[in-house]
């Protein structure tokens, strides 16, 4: 299938939310999602979006927002916003951007450093808890799948090469 192709549209018949694939994985999503957003929010005082940014920042070092929009798979405003929400705390600093000067480039501050490797443990356990009731093959093989659920989601929706 091509990026510029649509599936045609199946018999409605077959149709079961409960067993449809998009809805489960979003359900799943949101309950994982809410579990840990609590935690993040009690303890840290942190949205979602919030911590997806420290983390990519503590992973990836300063980048610019159009990059944290990309890694992050959030959209420009909810982006925008948590950059503000941590800057206002000083968890984060802009900087302006040598390579271009209509954007800046967001890094972590020494207290934002500080508090991802205090919130990274916790969200590892999360993680395990979540996990373990699976065998490692099966967390390998969910991810593998879920990464290749993504790419063909992106292909769908024409954001990517047939390779991703």
């Amino acid at each position: 299938m091509t990026a510029q192709s649509r599936p045609e549209p199946a018999d409605t018949a077959g149709l079961q939310l409960d067993a449809y694939l998009p809805y489960r994985l979003s359900v799943a999503s949101n309950a994982v999602s809410r579990l840990i957003a609590r935690a993040y929010e009690d303890r840290f005082g942190l949205t979602i979006p919030q911590w997806r940014l420290i983390c990519v920042l503590a992973e990836d070092g300063p980048i610019n927002q159009s990059a944290l929009v990309s890694r992050t798979g959030m959209d420009k405003v909810t982006v925008s916003r948590a950059a503000q929400g941590l800057a206002k705390r000083h968890l984060l600093e802009r900087s302006q951007n040598d390579l271009d000067g209509r954007s800046h480039v967001v890094a972590l501050s020494p207290e934002g450093v500080r508090l991802y490797a205090e919130i990274a443990p916790l969200a590892l356990a999360y993680e395990a808890a979540l996990i373990a009731g699976l065998d490692p093959s099966e967390v390998a093989l969910l991810k593998r799948l879920l990464m290749r659920l993504q790419g063909a989601a992106g292909v769908l929706a024409g954001e990517r090469g047939e390779g991703a």
